[in-house]
């Protein structure tokens, strides 16, 4: 399938982290998705009832980044993957997660690519 609904930078706060300060503190994570979705039928009815609602979507992880409160990136990855699949019959997806300032002056986190391409 070449159609896709993608979101980018969505910002996250949640304690994430392995080092006990860490279990203290919320810290930002940045999230990057790229969803295989069919946009024919929303691209005709123009009806956010028939398209992947991006705003459901972004609300989903956020709420389950913030309940999870991972140590790893990795886990809350394969975690987030899952939920989303299941949540919205996202059939193929790839997630980043970012998290910023982890290690100085460079970009840190985990990409992973979940399901079956259509």
């Amino acid at each position: 399938m070449a159609d896709r609904v993608f979101i980018e930078g969505l910002e996250v706060e949640t304690v994430v982290g392995v080092y006990e300060w860490e279990r203290d503190i919320t810290q930002r994570l940045l999230v990057d998705l790229d969803m295989d979705w069919d946009n024919r039928v929303p691209g005709a009815s123009d009806d956010v009832k028939d398209a992947l609602d991006y705003a459901a979507v972004s609300d989903c992880v956020i709420r389950c980044l913030q309940a999870l409160q991972p140590k790893l990136l990795e886990h809350a990855a394969e975690v987030l993957a899952a939920e989303l699949q299941r949540t919205f019959g996202i059939e193929f997806l790839r997630l980043s997660i970012r998290k910023p300032g982890a290690v100085a002056a460079s970009a840190v986190g985990v990409s992973i690519a979940r399901g079956r391409r259509l």
